[in-house]
């Protein structure tokens, strides 16, 4: 052990004495964190500020690893160092681990140096795992320098090992992540990245620092950069040359493919998979939601208070910290980016609590679009675009409800937050059981597991509704509907089990829905406690008896107005509501063009009249409700034909001015009433400090104009700008 400390302490004191060593070792590290710092706003964002440090620290690992051991290695050899100690009592292995102890040992200042220069300057918080993070970059500086110290032992002269070391590092530094960012890079160049190891050092920094990860979360690459030290270990010992006559042949280069094959392994795997790819768009969006960001001079709707006539709103980490009745006077002091709005109005996002996510609002002539596996999440990204920042699905596929609500959740896709509600609780050939009909046979029975419930009893309704809350859905869904003249008529399911299926969603703390057709149905749904009617009925009139219920209970109305006036229109042949400028935006083009066909080709008919009817009659329900103080909510029954997924809720809240209902009433309804519903008011639906700093700036005041809604200037998702042009390029390669 003696050889092994005599020259550790050896090397310690040379470093001490060289003047580039300390030079590269400490300052040049700096000429790049200041500039990083400042470009990249440390100050406003804490997550910015780790990138830097990690983007530094990367630097100065592979700076110390390939240039400090490997390079200066050479030089010892080259000059003639190295054989003053072969005649002394000092072996190979001795040297090259004091090279490596030594350079982590004069390495590690620099990293504290960091932090502190990170909290004092840039006010960083102390992370909470800083004893990981450490561990980490110092499993990372010993690994880094045996790889260096292998590059000296496979070469045999100073231009050889400049060539090898270059053809290492420089890739390793610009693909890595730690000069440019790898998730704004193309799918092809981040699947080459994940052969370099210095991919994992940089991704495995982000998520301990910025994902507050542990060392156990990145037990692979760890592992992984243990092994490569070993082997290089191993190696360098074998092939280590004293005197520079001490030549080696070409085939010992291939020893850097044994040292990097734990990184040639999990490149091959991650090159499948896309895990690290993935993971990596995740890290980058929470770095992007924890900036620190003020919207200033913005006239503000709360979603559940006054109006703020000219305010501002402050954002951190992805939470609205404050709330201002005027603009602050001092913003240096928030170290925040200030983003001036002046003219404009901010919101809370919007919430459709009634789509059907599956369907596709119109008609392709190539069926083949129909099976398009990213078509439902290019829907969510389109309601995102829009300003709509949430919905409900109420009657989808069960699993693919609950893979799409964890793609939003997890930040790998950017669109609306998306709460499963469902499957649909009904009568055995009840609806929707007759849109089964449509679908292929060897498809039917997984519509039947996937879509709905058919509980023959109280008993199964309960269980039914037991089994759904354990899957993580966020509410239930009933039908109450017998038909009618123009859908047909089908059986509805019975009282005693649909009261069932309410009480033990309400016992389980699920929110339910339930689907109605007529007056009776809204009767008896609100006898038996649901938390929201959806459609309520444009058959007849619904009594006022029936209202005052619904507000002692506090349920929620939903009449759908979308859906109504979107059955009279293909009744009618009316192509009107696709040419909307929203919808034209976000809508797909071949959907548009082949449902605008279908309809020029169909002739207004007989059901037209009678739709008509129904629109009047949901509208004077609407106006009831409200005059009766019934909680309302907006829900569009988006994926019904003409029913497009996008801007859904903007259309709604038109239909419902147009009908008689003040726009603020519209907007509470669409926002904060939504929020409650779906008992998420204290994250969304309003502008409230500690709630998501999730809203949308409006060019133009709704309040005034409810098309104003449509007039989009900005979605800001949980703390993150959306660049709205680029949602649809999610899934491009």
């Amino acid at each position: 052990m003696k050889p092994y400390i005599a020259q550790i302490r050896s090397n310690l004191r040379l470093m001490g004495r060289d003047r580039s060593v300390l030079f590269f070792s400490y300052l040049f590290p700096l000429v790049f964190f200041f500039p990083f710092a400042q470009m990249m706003g440390g100050r406003q964002s804490p997550a910015a500020m780790a990138q830097v440090i990690s983007m530094v620290v990367i630097i100065g690992v592979l700076g110390n690893g390939f240039f400090g051991a490997g390079m200066r290695a050479v030089q010892d050899r080259e000059t003639n160092v190295l054989r003053r100690f072969k005649v002394a009592p000092v072996g190979p292995a001795p040297i090259i681990v004091a090279s490596m102890a030594s350079g982590l040992v004069s390495y590690f200042p620099l990293i504290v140096l960091l932090f502190a220069l990170a909290r004092i300057i840039y006010h960083m918080p102390v992370p909470a795992n800083l004893l990981s993070i450490l561990l980490f970059v110092c499993i990372a500086v010993v690994a880094f320098r045996s790889m260096g110290m292998i590059v000296a032992a496979v070469v045999n002269s100073a231009q050889e090992a400049a060539i090898l070391t270059q053809t290492l590092y420089i890739p390793m530094l610009f693909l890595s992540g730690a000069t440019f960012p790898v998730s704004v890079m193309p799918i092809w160049v981040q699947t080459v990245a994940q052969f370099l190891p210095a991919t994992y050092l940089y991704q495995g920094m982000q998520s301990i620092m910025i994902g507050g990860q542990t060392l156990a979360a990145n037990l692979l690459p760890i592992v992984s950069l243990l092994i490569t030290m070993c082997v290089a270990l191993t190696v360098g010992v074998k092939l280590f040359r004293w005197e520079k006559e001490e030549k080696i042949s070409g085939r010992a280069k291939l020893w850097i493919i044994a040292v990097l094959a734990p990184f040639l392994l999990m490149g091959v795997y991650q090159a499948r998979t896309r895990e690290n790819i993935q993971r990596s768009k995740i890290l980058a969006r929470k770095e992007q939601r924890n900036r620190t960001l003020l919207f200033n001079n913005v006239r503000i709707l709360v979603g559940a208070g006054p109006v703020i006539a000219n305010g501002a709103v402050l954002v951190k980490d992805g939470k609205i910290a404050e709330v201002f009745d005027n603009p602050p006077s001092d913003t240096n002091s928030l170290q925040a980016e200030v983003i001036d709005q002046s003219g404009k109005t901010l919101m809370p996002g919007l919430t459709d609590m009634h789509v059907h996510i599956g369907a596709f609002g119109g008609v392709y002539q190539d069926a083949r679009k129909y099976a398009d596996p990213n078509a439902d999440k290019r829907k969510l990204a389109a309601y995102l675009y829009s300003g709509v920042t949430a919905v409900r699905s109420t009657g989808d596929w069960l699993n693919n409800s609950l893979k799409l609500k964890r793609l939003i959740e997890s930040g790998e896709y950017l669109g609306a937050e998306f709460f499963a509600c469902g499957p649909l609780f009904t009568a055995p050939g009840g609806h929707p059981m007759e849109l089964l009909s449509f679908l292929p046979a060897s498809m039917r029975k997984e519509g039947e597991e996937q879509f709905v419930r058919l509980p023959k009893d109280a008993a199964q309704g309960r269980a039914q509704v037991d089994d759904l809350k354990k899957t993580g859905v966020d509410g239930v869904k009933a039908v109450l509907e017998a038909g009618n003249s123009v859908v047909g008529s089908f059986p509805r399911l019975d009282t005693g089990v649909y009261d069932a299926v309410i009480s033990e969603a309400a016992k389980d703390n699920l929110p339910s829905a339930t689907h109605t057709g007529q007056a009776s149905d809204v009767k008896d749904a609100a006898d038996a406690g649901t938390n929201s009617v959806e459609h309520g009925s444009g058959i007849d009139l619904i009594p006022l008896a029936t209202f005052a219920e619904m507000k002692a209970k506090g349920i929620a109305y939903d009449p759908t107005a979308s859906v109504f006036e979107a059955m009279l229109d293909v009744h009618a042949a009316n192509p009107e509501p696709l040419n909307r400028s929203l919808v034209q935006q976000t809508a797909p083009k071949e959907l548009l063009a082949d449902t605008r066909a279908m309809l020029e080709k169909r002739r207004p008919d007989s059901k037209a009249p009678i739709l008509q009817r129904w629109v009047a009659l949901s509208n004077q329900n609407l106006l009831n409700a409200y005059r009766a103080g019934v909680m309302l909510i907006v829900g569009s029954d988006a994926g019904n034909m003409l029913v497009v997924h996008g801007p859904t809720v903007q259309h709604e809240m038109e239909l419902w001015v147009k009908a008689g209902i003040p726009p603020a009433v519209a907007i509470r309804a669409a926002t904060y009433n939504a929020a409650k519903v779906l008992r998420a008011e204290d994250r969304i639906g309003s502008i409230q400090r500690g709630r998501d700093a999730t809203f949308i700036l409006l060019d133009g005041d709704p309040l005034e104009d409810i098309s104003n809604a449509e007039r989009i200037s900005l979605v800001v998702f949980r703390g993150e700008r959306i660049w709205r042009s680029e949602l649809f390029d999610q899934d491009k390669e």
